[in-house]
């Protein structure tokens, strides 16, 4: 199981176009984007990638889903994520219907249930960045 650390690990570093997502992560909320068609995307961009519309708003999630996949890492992607092993990568696909990856933490990974409920949860790296993982919901 992950355990949160605040130190050593890398930290996203904001572009003008993750900018506004990055800045929603501060006071722990997860936002997507619409178009004007209705499409609701992840991960940050600057246009659909549906219709290619670039009038673009930023819609508050409710942090909820289902666990589409996953994988367990038994063996560390990097020398920082060392001690973390094993830890679940996954694939949760939201309620407003995008897909985005993500660590699953609090969840043993002997025990994880594909198309279970999970819920957004947030870890303070920075002042300036919280992550978003999710867990399993009780």
């Amino acid at each position: 199981m992950l355990k949160y650390r605040k130190t050593g690990l890398p930290i996203p570093e904001p572009t003008p176009v993750t900018q506004p997502f990055w800045d929603a992560t501060r006071e722990h909320r997860f936002l997507l984007q619409r178009c004007r068609g209705g499409h609701v995307f992840y991960y940050p961009r600057t246009h659909c990638p549906v219709c290619l519309s670039n009038a673009l708003e930023w819609i508050q999630a409710s942090g909820r889903g289902t666990l589409y996949s996953y994988t367990v890492a038994y063996r560390p992607q990097s020398p920082e994520f060392a001690e973390d092993v094993p830890y679940i990568v996954a694939a949760i696909t939201l309620e407003e219907g995008p897909r985005v990856t993500s660590l699953l933490v609090e969840a043993d990974p002997e025990h994880v249930q594909i198309d279970g409920p999970v819920e957004l949860v947030w870890e303070d790296v920075s002042e300036d960045i919280s992550m978003p993982y999710f867990r399993p919901v009780a």
